[in-house]
Parts: C-alpha cells; sequence; structure tokens
C-alpha cells in the first residue's frame, strides 16, 4: 500500500470523510474540500485554499515538499497559536484529533514532495498512538482600556451541534471608539460573531443575558429564537479559537452610549463524551480625541429572493453609494446553505465591474480586509451576484429562519 493509498484509508476515511468532507455533506459543501478516494488527490495537491488568509500567505492545500506552506497540515495541529494567521478551526472539528503518528506521517508525505503513488514513509511512525494535548484553556485577561464580554461556559452534548445566543449590555455610560477586537475561545467552535440589531421590534428583541438556543434538544430548530436574526448587522467575528482584529491607524467603531450586543457561539461535537464551549471578547477602545476616522458597519440587503423549486438561480442586485464618498476596508458576506457562490464587483467608477470578493462558503464566509480600500463615490455602488441551489420542493424566498434565503453584503467602511 502505497503512502498516500495509506492516508486516504487510515486517516481520511474514518476522521475526515464521515459526515464531513464528503459529496453530498453540507460541511463539504461550505468548506468546498471534498476527501472522498476518487477526488482527494486533485483536491488538495497543488490545489489553491478557500481560506483568504491561507491564501494570501501563499499557502496550498498541500504545497509538495512544504508542510509549513500546506493548509492541510496546518488544520491538523490543534497547538493554540500554531499559525500566524486567522486559518478557521482546527481539525476534525468536533470529532477526536488524529494520533501524533498519524500527523507525523503526513507531514513526511508532504516533505517527501507529496505523491499519489509509492511508499515515501515508513509505516513505523504510525505507531504512536497518543494523541496531541492541547494546552488548558486560558480566558482572555481584560483590556487595559475597554470591556470584555463573555459567553461562560456551556455543555454541548454528544453527538450535536449547539449554537446559541446570548444578548448583553456593554454598560459604557457614554460612547466607545474601538480599534481592536480581540477573541479568544475554547476548541470546536464553528464560531463566535458579535451583532447589533437594526430596526429590531420590540416583541423579538431578546431578554438580556438569557441563552437563547437555535436548537431543541432532539435537534430540531427552535424558530422563535432564531426569529431576531433576522434583524442582525454584524459588528465583529471570527472562525478561529483565537483572534485579533486590528482597524486601520487612526479608524474606530462607534459603539454608542448604553450600547448592546447579540454574542453567537456555535459548537460541534462528533464524539460520545460531553464538551465545553466557552468564549471571550475584548472591545479596545481609544479616546475620541485620537479617531481620525469613525468606522462604520456597511449593511447591504437583498430581500426580493424567490427560488424556484429544482432549480439553481442567480441573482444581482447593486448597491448605490448616496454619500459623497464611502471608503471600504472589510468585506463579508451572509447566505444560507441554498447558496452556493457569493461574489460582490464593483458598479461604476473607474473599477467598473472588478471582482473584490468571492465565497462559496455560506457557513464560514471570508471577512477580507482590503490593504488598499475601495473608494466609492455617489452614483457608484456593489453589486452582489449570488448563485442558490435550491433541491427542495419548494419555492423559497428572503426570510429569518434557516429554511429560508438570504443576501447580504456586510463590512466595514468609513
Amino acid at each position: 500500500m502505497g503512502t498516500f493509498e495509506r492516508i486516504q484509508s487510515q486517516i481520511f476515511a474514518t476522521t475526515c470523510t464521515a459526515g464531513c468532507h464528503t459529496q453530498g455533506s453540507p460541511f463539504g459543501q461550505s468548506s468546498g474540500l471534498i476527501l472522498d478516494k476518487a477526488v482527494a488527490y486533485a483536491n488538495l495537491v497543488g490545489a489553491p485554499p478557500k481560506n483568504a488568509a491561507a491564501k494570501a500567505d501563499g499557502l496550498h492545500r498541500v504545497k509538495a515538499f512544504r508542510a509549513d506552506s500546506s493548509l492541510l497540515y496546518h488544520k491538523l495541529v490543534i497547538a493554540d497559536g500554531h499559525h500566524s494567521a486567522s486559518y478557521g478551526s482546527p481539525m476534525p472539528l468536533g470529532g477526536q484529533v488524529i494520533t501524533n503518528g498519524e500527523l507525523e506521517y503526513i507531514r513526511r508525505w508532504i516533505e517527501a514532495g507529496a505523491p499519489e503513488k509509492g511508499s515515501v514513509v515508513d509505516t513505523s511512525v504510525l505507531a504512536d498512538r497518543a494523541r496531541p494535548v492541547a494546552l488548558p484553556f486560558t480566558p482572555l485577561a481584560p483590556p487595559a482600556a475597554g470591556v470584555q464580554l463573555k459567553i461562560e461556559s456551556f455543555n454541548v452534548t454528544p453527538n450535536f451541534e449547539r449554537e446559541l445566543f446570548v444578548y448583553r449590555r456593554v454598560n459604557n455610560a457614554t460612547d466607545l471608539y474601538v480599534d481592536r477586537i480581540e477573541t479568544r475561545m475554547r476548541t470546536n467552535s464553528h464560531h463566535f460573531l458579535l451583532y447589533t440589531f437594526e430596526n429590531i421590534p420590540a416583541l423579538i428583541r431578546p431578554a438580556f443575558d438569557v441563552i437563547r438556543d437555535i436548537r431543541h434538544p432532539d435537534g430540531t430548530l427552535n424558530l422563535v429564537n432564531m426569529l431576531p436574526m433576522g434583524f442582525h448587522v454584524f459588528f465583529a467575528g471570527t472562525q478561529t479559537p483565537t483572534s485579533d482584529y486590528r482597524f486601520p491607524s487612526g479608524v474606530a467603531l462607534r459603539l454608542p452610549a448604553q450600547g448592546t450586543l447579540d454574542l453567537n457561539s456555535h459548537y460541534v461535537n462528533r464524539t460520545t463524551a460531553p464538551i465545553t464551549g466557552e468564549a471571550y471578547v475584548n472591545l479596545h477602545t481609544v479616546p475620541a480625541a485620537s479617531v481620525q476616522r469613525v468606522a462604520r458597519t456597511l449593511n447591504m440587503g437583498n430581500t426580493d429572493l424567490t427560488l424556484p423549486p429544482r432549480t439553481r438561480t442567480t441573482l444581482s442586485k447593486t448597491f448605490r453609494v448616496s454619500d459623497s464618498t464611502m471608503t471600504i476596508f472589510m468585506l463579508t458576506s451572509h447566505m444560507h446553505e441554498r447558496g452556493e457562490r457569493f461574489v460582490i464587483k464593483v458598479s461604476g467608477g473607474p473599477r467598473d465591474g472588478e471582482v473584490v470578493y468571492t465565497t462559496t462558503d455560506w457557513a464560514h464566509p471570508d471577512m477580507v480586509n482590503f490593504t488598499q480600500p475601495i473608494v466609492l463615490r455617489r452614483g457608484e455602488g456593489l453589486t452582489s451576484e449570488i448563485t442558490y441551489n435550491n433541491t427542495t420542493d419548494r419555492t423559497i424566498r428572503f426570510g429569518l429562519t434557516s429554511a429560508d434565503e438570504m443576501g447580504i453584503i456586510f463590512g466595514y467602511y468609513y
């Protein structure tokens, strides 16, 4: 048996393709990585990653002779801080980590050129059946200047995905100016997001400090708890255990006095034992006098969605700028599980038609930071071009639950 064949049968088939990176799985679709036997090698070796940070760092999914430049290897190392950028959660998400021997076997295969055929690694390496142990979780220390919010530790039952919200008061007597957002969470987290609300009716606005699960214990959706999601406006977020987002120099996000934030945590447990979730966020602040530009949250949503049954549909909408100038320095997107591809293009001006954002991952959309911001003038704008695949027997329209669809451009600008 060749080295890659052994990796496929003993590691991928038992750890990666069981319900995740396999054809037809929602995780396979959202990640874009299928590791079924017929396609795994072609989808890995020399293939570009979808993760924007890994792509910017010059990584491939597997780069022959370079484990340190192979996203596969980085994703299998669970040590906190192993990589310098946000490459997403370690894998397998919510499952048992691979053994030390299996990790070393993969590393040596990559360093030997990652061949599809032939034996290039001594199988004795696999004898090490011990598994890496993550360091104990250490909560974030509160910021020297700013506010800390958290979701206290909670239980995730075996073979269950738990996603919950907690609405928090920031307790700021005056406006805060946030120039850095630092997060830390326990492993096996799918994401940690922070939202404000826009135009939410009083009857739907959630109570403070109450955990709102979006799934009942039997896995069915709690539609009542999902209703506030339709009025969310992105504030900050991450998919990786630790992150540290810093705004451009002199730019800060204003959080009005008596501010509130809806904290959202999603954990996956694919094991037979309970796991623990926990998440912290530090909003680092600066004096108002040091802020040259106040960042704003971009929120451009297309609510005119009609997706016929058993049909793939592409919908476009252009959002024009009414301000004299809008300088965009971050873009991300939001769609539900029928969304296959989200493209953002510049509309009008010297960059008319230029594609500035693309993602095929509805569950983990990229947050793209622009070193050269996108400058839009009055009358110019952004166009969302979204491809949906409605595989159901019913027409799907815009709505607030996961059974409905959305198409929103989020971002930061000044």
